[in-house]
């Protein structure tokens, strides 16, 4: 005698697979959420790196005052924090290495002596590299 329950299902119905039309909306709703994710990791970089920045020239004030008080001057550019400069005396650096004098985008921080209201100025143009704008491309001073 043969066991029937075995050539069938045990509900006895048939099995149905997804059709093509349940596949493409499969497809295009992971890529809809995939794009929701990507945006939302990327958005989070560029704040990442504008917070970077704003407490990056915090420090570097902070080095340029170091340079002042050990030599008895500012700095006539940022590069002498990390490489000292000829007939200064009381240099106790280096103060920065050369990758702390770029932005986190890859640009050099711009550094003007005297500056508009103190001392001396350190600026971060932002993402875009260029003055003014809004966003992540907004300056970051310190005056």
């Amino acid at each position: 005698m043969r066991n029937r329950s075995l050539s069938r299902s045990p509900s006895g119905a048939k099995q149905r697979g997804m059709s093509l039309i349940e596949i493409i909306i499969v497809i295009v709703l992971i890529g809809a959420v995939l794009t929701f994710v990507g945006t939302r990791v990327l958005g989070g970089a560029d704040r990442a790196k504008a917070n970077l920045a704003k407490s990056q020239v915090i420090t570097l004030a902070q080095k340029v005052e170091q340079f002042q008080m050990d030599t008895g001057r500012l700095p006539g550019s940022l590069e002498e924090l990390a490489t000292e400069p000829s007939g200064v005396s009381g240099w106790l650096g280096p103060y920065a290495k050369a990758p702390e004098l770029n932005d986190p985008w890859g640009h050099p921080i711009e550094y003007r002596a005297p500056g508009e209201v103190g001392p001396f100025d350190l600026v971060i143009l932002g993402k875009d590299g260029k003055v003014g704008g809004t966003s992540y491309d907004s300056d970051i001073r310190y005056e």
